[in-house]
């Protein structure tokens, strides 16, 4: 049967992944690559330990399924046998090695051996190879992936690798010994890795690897229950000490080697922290033992084929037990014999380097990458690992290589979201403002539209009635004095509505502007000049830098200026101070007039700019003013602000009115309130 050179042993379902980083934060080898926001297993670099599968709380790693690859070798006419590993204890709770050999059976199986005896003659070639007067260095190589480990990421210490295939080689070999090289041979046990080797291109021993959950569901398929397996015992040859293998260690114990701490000959170390680490000193020969013993696993126990949730020692107390009992029944004598009849057998094997190394960043482009991360000096690089690295400079590397994404680091992306808010907030302020405007632009429209016809209709009628008035004026009023008094009254109302009227046709017309080049100092100046400041008003002029000229529509803008002065004055009936100040840059003109009068209350402020709005006495007054000012300023892409305090709590009762026109008459001045709170450069007093 044709195998692939390089199979999926772990695939992704994209479906369940949350990108919680679990993985690859848990992948020794990191092998999972994050794109688009989905987190991805490398089939290259993947060594199959299957630590992403048993930390994904969502489930969302799925294994390689080889339950049809042995479903077709089963229904073959070739006969098929199992070679089952010595962790089963730790996977089929409370059961024993006859009731496992029958559920085999049952599943269509001839021959049902023990990976046991293999792992005898793989222990007693170690010890061979521990006797030899060398100085060589080794690494074990009955765990497949630490194998693929130093072929992919140490490919300098594949030589380092013992030339002697795993237990599950050595006990396939036995297999066709025994019964026949036409003898199909299916591994079962708890490594995933295991998987890949069966299907190596060079792996002519092995034709397919189960895992005991794997193992399980082919049951539950076929509908055999436990309560109905027929009890069988395991096709010799028996295993022995070899039975120690899925327990961290184990290999030392069998092959009787001891490991010394005061000389460092033999290094046992286990899980995905202490085999990283111990291949590194390993490799940097900061550590030199003659065997370097390795799983990537906390033992094969702990493999992620076992469809269990135990803890590690109750795992280990059970494997154990097994063993004892085993030993207990064995014919010690016998069990020897076996093992020196396969003494000639080849157990030999060589190991080629498939280097998945990829470039490193130099240190500009990896300061550069840490720099986009905001990681800007040491102290921003918090290395809280949320992003499955234990340090920045670990994702930032991965980032280069193309493994990883910006968007992992938390810190980062708080930042981001927290710029997006600020964002968010200035665009929504920035929104209400201009609906502010636009509403306030339609009011003025509907109202200019009424006004426009209101003015049209009244004029008129106005003027006959102002003419007559002024006629009857010159005919009777010098002989009566009482009837001349009303008639005068009569006019001056008259003339006042007329003014009213010229007011609201003023306001409705889409006047344009004329721009002119303007000294501010002097323009200032000469509108004071036209306008009657009481005796109790102090008025200063206030120029806080920038240039003195811009260009306005001097008419307009002395209208409005008018306007500002005219209700300052009124706002301070018993005197105070008023300021008339300008400044600004080479892009914006700000005018502002301050009063120290009474101050305009908050629920005014959004009605000041309306139309015969005002807080005037009946007659000193149209509410006319500002409304008029406002549109000039709109027509001169300018703004109008006002603030205003009532409190004397808070500070000094007062109003300020700011005018922000483009200098040049250029773009739209910003939306952003002016802050008139600045260092005055020169005072002069009127």
């Amino acid at each position: 049967m044709s195998k692939p050179p390089k199979i999926p042993l772990v695939t992704t379902i994209k479906e369940r992944c949350r990108v919680c980083y679990t993985c690859v934060r848990e992948c020794p080898a990191k092998a999972i690559r994050v794109a688009d926001g989905q987190a991805d297993v490398m089939v290259e670099r993947c060594i199959g330990c299957g630590n992403c599968v048993q930390v994904c709380g969502q489930h969302a790693k799925e294994v390689y399924n080889s339950i049809p690859e042995a479903t077709t070798l089963l229904a073959g006419e070739a006969q098929v046998a199992a070679i089952v590993a010595p962790s089963f204890p730790a996977a089929f709770l409370d059961w024993d090695h006859t009731k496992l050999a029958g559920l085999m059976r049952a599943l269509g199986f001839d021959y049902v051996c023990e990976v046991a005896f293999g792992a005898d003659l793989v222990a007693e070639r170690y010890r061979e190879l521990m006797q030899r007067d060398d100085d060589k260095r080794y690494i074990a190589t009955s765990c497949p992936a630490i194998v693929a480990y130093i072929r992919h990421y140490y490919p300098e210490l594949t030589g380092a690798l013992a030339p002697i295939v795993s237990p599950m080689t050595a006990a396939a070999r036995v297999v066709h010994h025994e019964y026949g090289n036409n003898v199909k041979i299916v591994f079962v046990g708890p490594c995933i890795a295991k998987k890949d080797e069966s299907a190596a291109a060079d792996m002519v021993d092995v034709d397919a690897a189960l895992t005991f959950e794997e193992v399980q569901q082919m049951a539950r398929e076929r509908n055999i229950d436990e309560d109905n397996i027929t009890a069988a015992d395991f096709d010799p040859p028996h295993g022995g000490l070899g039975a120690l293998f899925p327990i961290s260690r184990g290999l030392i114990q069998s092959a009787q080697l001891q490991e010394d701490l005061t000389r460092d000959d033999i290094i046992s170390t286990d899980g995905r922290l202490g085999f990283v680490e111990a291949v590194k000193e390993f490799d940097a020969g900061h550590c030199k033992p003659r065997l370097l013993e390795v799983l990537a696993c906390q033992g094969c126990i702990m493999g992620p084929g076992i469809p269990n949730c135990e803890p590690l020692f109750r795992r280990r107390r059970r494997v154990s037990k097994y063993v004892r009992s085993r030993l207990d029944a064995t014919d010690l004598v016998a069990w020897k014999r076996e093992v020196e009849r396969f003494s000639e057998l080849d157990l030999s094997q060589s190991f080629v380097p498939d280097d998945q190394r990829l470039p490193d960043p130099t240190d500009e482009q990896l300061e550069a990458i840490l720099k986009e991360l905001g990681k800007k000096c040491v102290e921003d690089e918090l290395n809280c690992g949320a992003c499955g690295y234990e340090t920045c400079r670990e994702h930032a590397v991965a980032i280069y290589k193309g493994l990883a994404e910006n968007e992992m680091c938390l810190p980062f992306m708080i930042e981001k979201l927290r710029e997006t808010v600020e964002s968010l907030a200035q665009s929504k302020e920035k929104l209400a403002q201009t609906q502010e405007t636009l509403m306030h632009a339609e009011k003025l429209a509907s109202m200019g539209q009424l006004a426009a016809g209101i003015a049209h209709e009244l004029n008129n009628p106005l003027g006959v009635i102002l003419m007559y008035a002024h006629l009857i004026l010159e005919d009777y009023g010098v002989e009566d004095k009482e009837m001349r008094e009303d008639l005068q009254m009569l006019a001056q109302q008259a003339d006042r509505c007329k003014g009213i009227v010229a007011g609201l046709l003023h306001f409705a017309r889409q006047h344009k502007t004329a721009l002119i080049l303007v000294d501010v100092r002097r323009f200032i100046e000469d509108t004071l000049k036209l306008m009657t400041i009481p005796p109790g008003i102090k008025v200063n002029i206030k120029h806080e830098g920038g240039p003195y000229y811009a260009q306005m529509d001097r008419e307009q803008i002395t209208q409005v200026l008018t306007n500002l002065i005219g209700n300052a004055v009124h706002a301070m009936p018993d005197g105070g101070k008023l300021t008339v100040g300008f400044g600004g840059d080479e892009e914006q003109l700000v005018l502002y007039v301050t009063d120290t009068g009474t101050g305009i209350k908050e629920e005014h402020k959004k009605r000041i700019f309306e139309p015969f709005f005002t807080t005037k006495d009946i007659g000193k007054g149209t509410g006319m003013g500002l409304a008029v000012s406002y549109g000039i300023i709109k027509m001169h892409r300018g703004n109008m602000s006002v603030e205003s305090n009532t409190d004397p709590e808070k500070g000094p009762t007062g109003t300020t009115f700011t005018v922000t026109l483009p200098r040049k008459g250029g773009k739209p001045v910003g939306q952003d309130k002016v802050n008139t709170e600045k260092l005055e450069v020169g005072t002069t007093q009127l």
